[in-house]
């Protein structure tokens, strides 16, 4: 008979990375009902029964669970199941794949899907005539990467009813030739112009979608994230009812939150809404106290809102500063009002004058309101003012990093880097100054717009560099590194205070959930270079195995 104080299941043989300031190491943890209820070395082999199932850890690293504070799940997860472009960089590549899908479904209205990269083309504008040659019949609808473009082919442009006299909208461009007409590239609020026509997926499939990524996502040792947009966006589908399905069916393993959607096309009458939200969805491993504020776009398309303008291609200033898709003004209303109810707000702010405003909405709502425990997020962080910095700990707002786009490559070297100059380049991803600011620091993906994997973002915080970078490339702004203990934290702590998950999950400590996951090795025992090459064997929530890899 098992001892009644054993523990269900003890890991042994360390390390033990806690992320517990008061016990930074340990060899030995053990669980039961879910929860940590020892934490140490030797003695925790005292609570092994005979039905403890015991881990040994041979060396391996044993790290509390990745929480991803800036995801897309079930959109990523559609992306898999339909013209998935979002491995490669080869123009050609993405051809063959859309000629074979289109092929593949005959009777598919539209050919969509997505995920391409802008380096591929030249000024990050593919045509619609390349995708006319291949699939002139249907209408084409593929988004890029990071979803602020689309790429189209003239179908589409003609179900839309966009020609040469077509405006752009007040919050998008249409990419145009000399004469006028369009081109085939769409950007930011023009996307949805024809990505509103595109049929919505059906219920299954949202689910299968939510289901493929949460699988993806726990291979990857995340075991709670925030999702970036709850609600409908472009062509985003709500996820909310695929949660609910999965919490129903008893399927939903990872602990949510959820990021209401703000329609900037409204104003503060949604509130009340996004209230009434937030009790309807919030059950079970799911809430919703957060409201998603998209402050600007992306400096690749020039639509990130600057505080100088933009370069030309001959270094030139341009008249463009970019897009401030909520006026500052009103944004610092909204931002007291849903403070005033409890929300947290997420805001997307890639550029500098993006961070000021979203920073000022949040000391507004300080001087209206106090202090209260909204833990307010700033997400992307593209280019910060140094002005701003330290605004960030005054302010107790988050910054929250997407550590994968911190690195020398195509899109940042062709695409944004020549149109920044040299003084804001180098002002790009402050992480370093922002952690010696004294801010708090989460850690997030952004999947699908780039890998959902932490340990490929905690490698470029560490090394500046892409994991597969080509030899000899340039560290990215090297001042700006992170040690490798401040990176995980900032992907599992950090995240886990964004998430309001910190009293119960975020490091592995007595008393908190059994969220964990076992590395194939230690990365702190060997060079920086090879972190992105640490794999997941297994992640466990609240104790129960929900990935083992098939070297486990």
């Amino acid at each position: 008979m098992s001892h009644p104080q054993a523990a269900d299941l003890v890991f042994t043989g360390g390390p033990v990375h806690t992320v517990d300031p008061a016990r930074s190491s340990a060899t030995g943890v053990a669980v039961r009902g879910g929860r940590i209820v020892a934490v140490g070395h030797d003695e925790v082999l005292d609570l092994v029964g005979t039905r403890t199932e015991v881990v040994d850890l041979a060396g391996r690293l044993l790290v509390p669970g990745f929480q991803d504070a800036h995801v897309h799940p079930q959109g990523a997860g559609l992306e898999l199941a339909l013209c998935h472009l979002g491995d490669t960089v080869d123009p050609q590549e993405y051809l063959r794949r859309v000629k074979a899908y289109a092929d593949e479904h005959p009777d598919a209205e539209w050919i969509t899907g997505g995920g391409w990269s802008m380096e591929a083309f030249p000024g990050g504008t593919p045509t619609a005539a390349l995708l006319d040659a291949i699939v002139p019949d249907r209408p084409v609808f593929l988004p890029n990467r990071d979803h602020h473009g689309a790429w189209v082919n003239t179908r589409a442009l003609q179900l839309a009813g966009i020609d040469a006299r077509t405006p752009d909208p007040a919050d998008g461009r249409i990419e145009r030739d000399a004469d006028g007409n369009p081109t085939g590239t769409l950007q930011e609020g023009a996307v949805h112009v024809v990505g509103a026509l595109v049929p919505d997926p059906t219920r299954a499939e949202q689910i299968a979608a939510l289901l493929r990524a949460q699988a993806v996502l726990h291979s990857y040792g995340v075991t709670a994230w925030q999702d970036a947009i709850i609600g409908t966006y472009a062509n985003m589908t709500d996820p909310s009812p695929a949660y609910h399905a999965a919490i129903a069916d008893g399927l939903l393993t990872a602990r949510v939150v959820g990021a209401l959607w703000w329609d900037r096309a409204r104003g503060a009458e949604q509130i009340p809404e996004l209230v009434a939200r937030r009790e309807e969805l919030s059950r079970g491993r799911f809430r919703a106290g957060t409201v998603k504020i998209m402050q600007d776009g992306i400096t690749e398309n020039h639509t990130a809102a600057m505080l100088d303008p933009y370069l030309t291609c001959c270094g030139c200033v341009s008249d463009n500063r970019g897009i401030s898709f909520v006026e500052p003004d009103e944004l610092n209303r909204h931002v007291t009002a849903l403070d005033a109810v409890g929300f947290q707000v997420h805001f997307h702010a890639l550029g500098d004058r993006a961070v000021r405003e979203a920073l000022n909405a949040v000391e507004a709502a300080r001087a209206a309101n106090g202090r209260r425990d909204t833990r307010h997020h700033l997400a992307h962080l593209q280019v910060v003012h140094p002005e701003d910095v330290p605004r960030f700990r005054s302010l107790g707002a988050t910054a929250n990093l997407q550590a994968l786009w911190a690195a020398h490559e195509p899109q940042m070297d062709e695409l944004t880097l020549p149109f920044l100059g040299a003084r804001r380049g180098t002002r790009q991803y402050p992480f370093g100054d922002l952690l010696r600011s004294g801010a708090t620091l989460a850690a997030g993906s952004d999947w699908p717009v780039s890998s959902p994997d932490p340990m490929a973002a905690i490698h470029v915080a560490v090394n500046r560099i892409a994991p597969d970078a080509p030899e000899g490339t340039q560290v990215f702004l090297p001042e700006q590194r992170l040690d490798l203990g401040t990176a995980i934290a900032a992907y599992t702590a950090g995240s886990a205070h964004v998430n309001h998950l910190d009293d119960t999950t975020g490091s592995i400590t007595t008393g908190r959930f059994a969220d964990l996951v076992v590395l194939d090795r230690d990365p702190f025992a060997g060079p920086p270079a090879e972190i992105a090459a640490t794999r997941v064997l297994q992640t466990f929530v609240e104790g129960r195995r929900v990935h083992a890899a098939s070297d486990a």
